[in-house]
């Protein structure tokens, strides 16, 4: 059985840091992604993590670029989003998702075959 279970959400002031990791289980997959998604707002693509078989590219939303950083822990086996510089815009329930193949359109959510049930994170001004 598929699992994606999110963790490192939480309440920071605006210009802090979280960093938010997600452990997938029950197959691989050969991209990952995080989307955000605000209390009126549709959800909407952060970042992505892609492995061709040889390499992985990272994908990010011009509002994080610079700010937010994805990798992955093979140790841990864990995608983790890195974030810095947080505004109260950010503020929002962070989900993890996951692509069997993947491809071209990793910001777009039905790309992708799984999603964590999400973390909140809380940016206060």
């Amino acid at each position: 059985q598929v699992q994606l279970v999110e963790s490192g959400g939480g309440l920071v002031q605006a210009g802090g840091s979280l960093r938010l990791s997600c452990v997938a289980s029950g197959r691989t997959f050969r991209q990952h992604g995080w989307f955000r998604q605000a209390p009126g707002k549709e959800r909407e693509f952060v970042a992505a993590l892609t492995w061709n078989g040889i390499t992985y590219s990272a994908y990010y939303a011009d509002s994080v670029k610079g700010r937010f950083a994805i990798s992955r822990d093979n140790a841990k086996n864990t995608v983790d989003l890195q974030m810095n510089s947080l505004r109260p815009e950010d503020t929002a329930v962070y989900y993890c998702a996951a692509a069997v193949t993947g491809g071209r359109t990793y910001s777009v959510p039905a790309e992708y075959n799984y999603f964590g049930r999400g973390t909140q994170v809380t940016v206060s001004s």
